[in-house]
């Protein structure tokens, strides 16, 4: 009796990938990440320092609003209300928005007092604000 072979009886080596265990491995990371990276905004007590970047030119004539230790603002130095400081802003940038507004505070105010101020700032439509520190002697 002769047999006749078929190419369909040999075993074939399979070639296709099975992805289900790499989804598996990939969806564990992704909730992995997830987690740390909720993590990783709790407040942190941290002392932030001080800046030792390049100071950029400061324009001719800057505006200077200042927040003292009392809580008191200054324009320059104007000693000014909160319910006027959009009109005393208008004043002193001559109407012009875009000037920048360079924003100087006491170390021992709050943060709720200075972010305040610059809601004010925001709110009278002046988006380019300052934050003016000690810069670093070196």
């Amino acid at each position: 009796m002769i047999r006749i072979r078929h190419t369909d009886e040999r075993p074939r080596e399979v070639h296709d990938i099975n992805v289900t265990p790499f989804i598996d491995v990939m969806l564990v990371l992704l909730v992995i990440f997830m987690v740390t990276a909720s993590l990783s905004t709790v407040n942190i007590p941290i002392e932030l320092p001080s800046s030792s970047a390049k100071q950029n030119p400061r324009p001719e004539n800057p505006v200077f609003l200042t927040i003292k230790a009392d809580q008191s603002l200054f324009l320059g130095e104007e000693n000014i209300s909160e319910n006027v400081l959009p009109t005393a802003l208008e004043n002193a940038t001559k109407g012009n928005k875009n000037e920048r507004i360079f924003l100087r505070a006491d170390k021992t105010i709050r943060y709720e007092t200075l972010m305040k101020t610059m809601d004010q700032l925001r709110s009278s439509g002046y988006l380019k604000v300052a934050l003016v520190n000690l810069q670093d002697a070196k």
